[in-house]
C-alpha cells in the first residue's frame, strides 16, 4: 500500500532521525579499529585466565600450583588462600543488596564449591596462551559431596519463595475466585509447557581489563551493558570512593541481559592486578559463558484456561516452578504479562523455587516476558483450535480494552487497529485454516500469529552538549551501546536537534568520567539517552537565544525568547521568520569559541512533559509485540490511572 491508515503516526516533515545514515561506528568496526574490552594493550600488560570446578558440591581440599608456576611466563597462581581481600563480597544479604551483585556468593573466598564451573584459581601469565596452558596444570582435590542438579531432581527441596527476582515480584497474584470459575468453567484447558536452560552467549564473551592508576586508583575496561552500575559495584565491595573508579566501555559485542551486571570475573581480575601491581586482561572462554555470567533458569509453567463455549476467558490460573541457585531467590516474573494481555475476570499466579547446585539465573531476553508470553499465546491457539475458532477472533474476543488488572483505562492503544492491518499485510484471509493443509512442494506451510508485550521501565540519565562556533558538536554520555546502534542513533538525535549535518556530530559513550546513564537494558536507552541530549541541546539554545536578545548587533535584539524558534540551527522570530539568524553567526562575533549545554532526560511513565526550559520533548514510549503486523505501528498503551503499559503490535526503533 502507497499510505498508511490513519492510526499509524507518520513524521510528515522528517529531519535526521528516521532517514537512512550508515552506521557511525561501522568504519572503526569493519577495520579493527574498534577496541573492545580485551584488545586494550597496556604497558606491563598481563593476562588472566580462571581454573574451574570439575564438581558441582563439595569443599576444596587441596590446590597444587607447582606444576603451573614452573611454566615459562607464569607470574602468578591466585587462589582463596592468597587472594587480596575484599571490603565487602556479596556473601550476605546486606552487602549483596548494597553491591546490586547478581549473585548471592564470590567464588574464591572460601574453599567451598557451590556450582560446576565456579572458579577455584586465577592464573596470570605474560601470553594468554601461556595463561591458558598453566591453568590446566592447576591441580584441585575436592571432597566431593553429591549435588542437586535441578528443581525435577528428588532432592530438591521444592519451596514458596513468596517474592521473586530478589524480592522485586510478588511471588502470589490473585483478582476474583479463579479456582472456582475454573471449575465451573464449560471449556477447561490445562497446559504444561518446559523450558530448558537458555544461555546468552554473545560473541564477545565477558572480558575485563583493570589496572590500577595508584593505590586507590583503578581503571576497568569491561564488557558491561551498564558502566555506571559496573562502577558502584565495585567501588562498593573495594570500598573505594565511586569517583576513584573509571569503567570504560566503547564497544560491546552483544550482551541479552547477561552483561547488565557485575560478575565474579571482574573482581576477581581488579583483585589480581592489585596483587601484582600490573594490567591484567581477562577473558571468559567459550565454555565458561555457559557458567561464569548467569542464565534464564530451567522452568515449566502450567497455565489452566476456563473459557465459555463462545470462547470468552472466565479464568487464568498461571503456576511456575523453576531452578535457583543455593543462595537466591531469582526467577523470572512469567505471569505479569500473563495478567495483562486479554480481558478475563479472575486471574492468580503462583512461583515455586527449588534450590540446586548452580549458580544465578539472571536476565535474559525479555525476562518473564518470552516465557509467559509463550505460555499464554500457546494456549489461547489451543482454545481457539478446540472451539474452532480463528485465533485471531479469539484475541479479539478477549481484547482488552481496560487494564484487566484494576478496571481502569488505558490512555491509548491501537491494538486492533495492528492485527486489522498485520492481517491484511499477511493475507490472513486467505490462509486455509485447517492444520497440515498448506504445502510449497514437499514443504509444509504455516500460518500462525501473537501478541506478546514488554514494559516500559522508568529511568533518567544525563547529558552534556558541546556546540562550537566552527559547526560542529560535542555529545557526550556515559551510556553503552550494545552493538544495536546507539552511536548512530544518538548522532541522529543530537544532529536534529542542533540543526546540523550528523557528520558535525562527534558522539562519546561509554565512560564513568561522562554524564551519568542508565544500563542498557530493557529497552531504555534509545529513550533516556536521546531525551538527555534533546535537554542537552535545549539548554544549549535557551543560553544562545539569551545572548541574542541581549546583542545589539543581532536581529533578535530586544525579542522577548519566548517568541524566538530555532529551526535547523536558526533562532529567528515566530511571527517573522526573515528576522533571525544562525548560532555560528552570533557565535563568532560574541567571540564565543563554544558553549555548554547540560540536560536530564527522563522515560517511562509519568516523564511526559516538564522535563527542562525550551519545547517539551516527545514521549517515546516502547511497549514491544509480535504479530503478523508492520514495524511502523504505533508503540504504546498506557493506563492513565496507573501508568501501567499495555500491548501493542510492534516496536518502533
Amino acid at each position: 500500500m502507497d499510505t498508511e491508515p490513519a492510526f499509524f503516526e507518520t513524521n510528515a516533515t522528517p529531519g535526521v532521525v528516521g532517514l537512512p545514515l550508515d552506521r557511525v561506528d561501522g568504519f572503526a568496526k569493519v577495520t579493527g579499529q574498534a577496541k573492545y574490552s580485551a584488545e586494550y594493550k597496556l604497558p606491563g600488560l598481563t593476562y588472566g585466565v580462571l581454573r574451574t570446578s570439575e564438581i558441582a558440591r563439595g569443599r576444596i581440599q587441596s590446590i597444587d600450583t607447582s606444576a603451573a608456576a614452573r611454566e615459562p611466563g607464569v607470574i602468578a597462581i591466585l587462589t582463596h588462600l592468597n587472594l587480596p581481600k575484599l571490603a565487602k563480597t556479596p556473601n550476605t544479604p546486606d552487602d549483596k543488596k548494597a553491591i546490586g551483585a547478581p549473585m548471592g556468593f564470590l567464588p574464591l573466598t572460601s574453599d567451598q564449591v557451590h556450582y560446576a564451573g565456579q572458579p577455584v584459581a586465577l592464573v596470570v601469565a605474560d601470553t594468554i596462551e601461556r595463561a591458558l596452558h598453566a591453568a590446566s596444570l592447576v591441580k584441585v582435590q575436592y571432597a566431593v559431596e553429591k549435588p542437586v542438579t535441578s528443581f525435577l531432581d528428588p532432592q530438591a527441596k521444592i519451596f514458596d519463595p513468596e517474592k521473586v527476582q530478589d524480592g522485586k515480584t510478588p511471588g502470589h497474584t490473585r483478582r476474583g475466585n479463579p479456582q472456582e470459575a475454573f471449575a465451573a468453567a464449560p471449556i477447561q484447558l490445562t497446559a504444561t509447557y518446559e523450558h530448558a536452560i537458555n544461555h546468552h552467549n554473545p560473541m564477545e564473551p565477558g572480558a575485563t581489563t583493570a589496572v590500577w592508576d595508584g593505590p586507590e586508583r583503578l581503571t576497568v575496561y569491561e564488557s558491561t551493558q551498564g558502566v555506571t552500575r559496573t562502577q558502584k559495584a565495585l567501588s562498593t565491595m573495594l570500598g573505594l570512593p565511586t569517583e576513584q573508579v573509571r569503567v570504560v566501555t566503547r564497544y560491546l559485542g552483544g550482551g541479552f541481559g547477561c552483561k547488565g551486571s557485575t560478575w565474579p570475573h571482574t573482581i576477581l581480575t581488579v583483585q589480581a592486578a592489585k596483587a601484582l601491581g600490573r594490567p591484567v586482561c581477562l577473558s571468559l572462554t567459550r565454555p565458561q559463558m555457559f557458567t561464569g555470567m548467569g542464565h534464564r533458569e530451567d522452568q515449566h509453567q502450567t497455565l489452566k484456561l476456563g473459557a465459555t463455549k463462545e470462547g470468552k476467558l472466565t479464568a487464568l490460573i498461571h503456576e511456575k516452578t523453576s531452578t535457583t541457585s543455593p543462595w537466591d531467590n531469582y526467577a523470572e516474573p512469567n505471569s505479569r504479562i500473563i495478567n495483562l494481555l486479554y480481558n478475563c475476570p479472575t486471574f492468580e499466579s503462583t512461583y515455586q523455587l527449588g534450590r540446586a547446585n548452580v549458580m544465578t539465573s539472571t536476565f535474559t531476553r525479555a525476562p518473564g516476558e518470552a516465557p509467559g508470553s509463550f505460555a499464554i499465546e500457546c494456549s489461547m491457539d489451543d482454545l481457539a483450535y478446540q472451539l474452532g475458532i480463528d485465533p485471531l477472533q479469539i484475541r479479539l474476543l478477549n481484547y482488552a480494552d481496560k487494564d484487566p488488572t484494576n478496571g481502569k483505562p488505558w490512555s491509548s492503544k491501537s491494538l486492533k487497529q495492528c492485527y486489522a492491518r498485520g492481517a491484511e499485510l499477511f493475507g490472513w484471509s486467505k490462509r486455509n485454516p485447517r492444520n497440515g493443509a498448506t504445502r510449497n512442494g514437499k514443504y509444509l506451510i504455516g500460518y500462525g500469529m501473537a501478541t506478546a508485550s514488554y514494559p516500559v521501565h522508568n529511568n533518567q540519565g544525563t547529558a552534556r552538549v558541546r556546540l562550537y562556533a566552527d559547526g560542529h558538536a560535542l555529545v557526550q554520555t556515559g551510556a553503552t551501546d550494545l552493538g544495536t546502534g546507539t552511536y548512530t542513533v544518538m548522532t541522529q538525535v543530537a544532529a536534529d536537534s542542533l540543526g546540523i549535518a550528523p557528520d558535525k556530530v562527534r558522539f562519546e559513550l561509554g565512560d564513568t568520567r561522562l554524564p551519568t546513564a542508565p544500563n542498557s537494558g530493557g529497552s531504555v536507552a534509545a529513550g533516556t539517552v536521546s531525551s538527555s541530549i534533546y535537554m542537552a541541546a535545549q539548554d544549549v539554545w535557551q543560553k544562545l537565544i539569551k545572548q541574542a536578545v541581549t546583542d545589539k548587533k543581532s536581529p533578535l535584539f530586544r525579542a522577548k525568547p519566548a517568541d524566538v524558534v530555532v529551526e535547523k540551527g536558526r533562532m529567528q522570530l515566530k511571527a517573522d521568520k526573515t528576522k533571525g539568524e544562525d548560532f555560528m553567526t552570533l557565535m563568532k562575533r560574541a567571540e564565543m569559541a563554544d558553549i555548554e549545554g547540560m540536560g536530564n532526560g527522563k522515560y517511562g511513565a509519568g516523564y511526559e512533559t516538564g522535563m527542562a526550559p525550551g519545547p517539551p520533548a516527545r514521549a517515546t514510549k516502547t511497549t514491544r509485540a509480535a504479530t503478523p503486523c508492520t514495524p511502523s505501528a504505533p508503540t504504546s498503551a498506557r493506563c492513565a490511572s496507573t501508568r501501567k503499559w499495555a500491548p501493542c503490535a510492534s516496536r518502533a526503533g
